[in-house]
């Protein structure tokens, strides 16, 4: 991948495309806390929902401006159809199997990563509803249901303390991303934490064979 973008000179330039508002806003608090190598550059684009994830990958893989493209997204619920087809996709675009190499998950679903920075719990259900109560009695939000003004009262609570704690959580996870309660955040944090260097090299030796 190049470096088209007229970004900061010498900075790893990684755009990371989010499912949504909650995967977009947790990482752009991550980025505004500074708990990532500043030597990176890293750019988020919401997909605005999963069904839209795939053509923005491709569009900003063609427009060849990054050294890297993740995917930030959630599982859903079983059978997993459309987060399957999101891998499916990527990986048919390349002709190898890359997905797991540049797809960040949660599964059930994202809300599962940002509640392990309050609290040691496995969620099982994707849905806002049933999870809401846990929602208020981790961060004192009512009735979550993914607004904007929620999100922000949630965020505005992750601090560079409790993100450790989040990873330590997330790391003792499953990281089969079929497997209910399971992410592999911690791995790709780690990599953004320190050195990206072996992944680019890693993603670009399997896209360019």
């Amino acid at each position: 991948m190049k470096n088209k973008l007229p970004f900061t000179p010498n900075k790893t330039k990684v755009c990371i495309i989010c499912e949504g508002s909650e995967e977009f806003d947790c990482l752009k608090r991550l980025i505004n806390i500074e708990v990532w190598n500043s030597d990176y550059q890293i750019i988020l684009k919401n997909a605005d929902e999963n069904g839209n994830i795939f053509a923005r990958y491709q569009n900003e893989f063609q427009n060849d401006n990054y050294d890297l493209i993740l995917v930030f997204c959630d599982t859903e619920k079983k059978p997993y159809e459309q987060y399957d087809d999101i891998k499916l996709k990527i990986n048919s675009f390349h002709k190898a199997f890359i997905s797991n190499k540049i797809i960040i998950f949660g599964n059930p679903c994202t809300l599962q990563i940002i509640l392990l920075h309050f609290k040691n719990i496995k969620l099982k259900s994707p849905s806002k509803s049933v999870n809401s109560s846990i929602v208020e009695e981790l961060t004192g939000v009512k009735n979550y249901k993914g607004k904007s003004r929620q999100r922000e009262q949630i965020f505005a609570l992750i601090n560079k303390r409790n993100y450790q704690t989040m990873i330590r959580r997330v790391s003792k996870l499953s990281n089969n991303d079929k497997e209910i309660g399971s992410s592999n955040f911690d791995i790709f944090a780690k990599h953004l934490e320190g050195d990206l260097l072996e992944l680019i090299k890693e993603v670009d030796k399997k896209i360019s064979k």
